[in-house]
Formats: structure tokens, sequence, C-alpha cells
């Protein structure tokens, strides 16, 4: 028994007509006719009662029918589905993210890709900084993340969402709420990150050296909600990138700087670069759509 004498079956069963069924198959009818032969020579049971005028199922063709219309639909429905994921249309994908990245780029991205991928399902894993995002790359633990370059890693394909200047995260015990001049903090006591390679970190500590001095810090974390839990707690205040202003805390509100930090704290996405994955494939052809060259790393 093959699908094809399935077909053949149950076009017959619903036109009760071998002339019409071979009509719509497009097909002779002499062929029909041995391929429903051979199939009731495999059950050992007739499927039809044929007379000069009709065409009816028997028993055992009653009790086919339905299990052959459920092989062919389920048959249909695999093939559709092996299609969709062949063409990066159907798939899931682990996404890394940086915590900030995941208040204000990450449900942009959400948002793109389940309107025009709804078939491929997401799941995340945050609150990592750049170094541990790369290696869960390498090793193949996510295969896209949200992070901030630099990437050392040669093997990962970079596309640059966004540059992001630096704020100063201040706690309730500051009542200003206007621009502040960095250079005025330099007796300051700052929280930082405590994981070596932070790019945030790193960017903070470039911007303060640029305004005249060393940032003084005795608090530090590594997780940006433990961050502000420091800042709101009155222990310093803290360098950030613009992200954290969708992040509303207790005890925290956020100052422009009044000249501008140089450099910037960019947010980019990272994949490996020769992932196969059709699904991977689709969504950053979603997700990149805005840049002419977006496996290159920024400069």
């Amino acid at each position: 028994m093959d699908l094809r004498q399935l077909r053949y079956f149950v076009t017959v069963a619903r036109t009760r007509h071998f002339g019409r069924a071979a009509q719509e198959l497009l097909i002779a009818q002499s062929p029909l006719s041995q391929a429903i032969r051979q199939l009731e020579s495999h059950l050992g049971t007739p499927l039809f009662e044929r007379t000069t005028r009709r065409v009816d199922l028997t028993a055992a063709g009653e009790a086919l029918l339905p299990e052959a219309v459920r092989i062919l639909e389920s048959v249909s429905a695999a093939r559709d589905q092996v299609s969709r994921v062949a063409a990066g249309d159907l798939g899931a994908l682990r996404v890394g993210t940086t915590a900030l990245a995941t208040y204000r780029h990450v449900p942009r991205l959400v948002r793109r890709l389940a309107a025009e991928l709804p078939g491929v399902s997401l799941t995340f894993r945050t609150e990592m900084l750049t170094p541990a995002l790369e290696s869960a790359l390498a090793d193949h633990r996510i295969d896209l993340a949200v992070l901030r370059p630099p990437v050392r890693d040669e093997t990962l394909a970079v596309h640059l969402l966004a540059r992001e200047r630096l704020v100063l995260a201040v706690g309730d015990d500051d009542p200003e709420t206007g621009p502040v001049d960095l250079a005025g903090l330099a007796d300051a006591d700052f929280v930082v990150y405590s994981a070596p390679g932070s790019v945030v970190g790193a960017a903070a500590e470039r911007a303060c050296r640029a305004a005249g001095f060393v940032p003084r810090h005795t608090h530090e974390a590594d997780q940006t909600s433990i961050v502000l839990a420091l800042v709101a707690a009155g222990v310093g205040v803290a360098l950030l990138p613009e992200s954290v202003l969708a992040v509303a805390v207790a005890g925290v509100h956020y100052r422009e700087l009044r000249r501008p930090a140089p450099g910037t704290a960019d947010v980019a996405l990272a994949w490996r670069r020769d992932d196969p994955s059709p699904a991977l494939a689709k969504a950053l052809a979603v997700l990149t759509a805005d840049d002419p060259q977006p496996g290159d790393p920024p400069s």
C-alpha cells in the first residue's frame, strides 16, 4: 500500500465514479482501476461494490476512508512543515542579550520578527555581558546575540543596531534633574560592572578619564539590576548607556551629560558566520534589512 493508491482510493470514494475520478487525477481509467485492485489485493478485501451504474463503498472501504484521509492530510502537513523549515519560515532561535538591550532594543526586534516570521519561536537568555555572549555563540548555546561591540571572535558576524550615548544614574538624594558636567563628579563614588571585559564599564572609564579624572569606586556588580539597586541605596552613581532610560527603578533618576562623553556604547547583533540555519538566515534578512553590509563589524 502506497500513498498513490490511497490518493486514488479517496478520489474514487469521493466521486463514486471511476471515470470522473480518473479525470480529476489526470490519468487514464485503466491504471486507476488497476491501482485500486492492487490495493484491494494488498488488504485482502474488496473496497468497492461495482455495478454498471454506480460505485459504492463496502464496509471495509467505509472503515478505510477516514484513515486514508487522515494519512494523506498528515503527509501533506508534514511536507508543508518541512518546506517551511527549509525556507526559514518555521523554526526556533535561541537569543542571548545584554541586560539593557532587553528593555529598548529587544522589543523592537521581537515585534519585527513576530510580524514577518510568526512561525519562528524565540527563547531568551538575558543579563549576559559581551564576552559571555561571544562564548555562548561559539559553543552553540545560542544562535543570535544582542550585545555591545567590539566582538573579538572573527568567526562571528556583526550588525550594528544603534549607537548609544552615556547617561548618569543617580539616587534620589541628588535633587537635581538637569544636565550634569561629568568633570564635576571627580570626587563622586561610582558603581561599576565587576565582570572583566565589560564594554559599558570600559566606556564609562574612558568618559571619566576624558573629563580629567579616574573614577573612584568601592561597589561593583555583575548585573545592571544590582548596579541600579546600589545607586538607589545612595552608595554611588553610575554611567550607563541611554537604554537605561527605559528602566524605572524606585530611588533612581537619570541625568544627561552636559557635554556628551567621547565614544559610545553601541548595540549590535552577532551570529556565527557559518551557521546553516534557514530560520536564522530569514530572521537576519528581516532584522538587518536597513543595513547594506550586515555582516561587517561596525567601525
